[in-house]
């Protein structure tokens, strides 16, 4: 299993920071340009990342202000979880922490490690501007 994780320290409070995250109509907010043909609900998003692959997921397991877990609902490339673990900092900010475990073999590794690791510090900045 490969792990790909950025962390951020937000200036709000956990149950705000979960708020946002909980709600996939927000992740929108969160994608690179290179994501299109956007869809969401409150527990699912569908949408494409241009020339790698069509994704749909769906919050799969919330632990409120803690942590919220997504998975493929339809047949992915590569098996994958995405995950936001929540640290309450105790002065009013959070540290949120974005994680995608994903099974790739060797050859996929070396194709997908790099976007996904550039993915996940996309979000993690972009979750930190739009929450302050």
């Amino acid at each position: 299993m490969t792990i790909i994780e950025s962390a951020v320290e937000v200036n709000k409070p956990v149950a705000e920071v979960y708020a946002f995250l909980s709600n996939m109509n927000n992740h929108q907010q969160l994608m690179p340009e290179n994501i299109y043909n956007w869809e969401s609900t409150e527990d699912e998003a569908r949408f494409t990342i241009q020339n790698m692959a069509k994704l749909a997921i769906k919050i799969s397991n919330r632990i409120e202000n803690q942590e919220l877990t997504a998975i493929p609902t339809e047949k992915a490339p590569f098996e994958v979880e995405l995950k936001w673990t929540l640290n309450d900092n105790g002065n009013g900010t959070t540290t949120a922490k974005h994680i995608i475990s994903a099974d790739l073999n060797m050859m996929m590794k070396m194709l997908a490690s790099g976007p996904l690791q550039k993915l996940v510090d996309h979000q993690t900045q972009k979750l930190k501007e739009i929450l302050g």
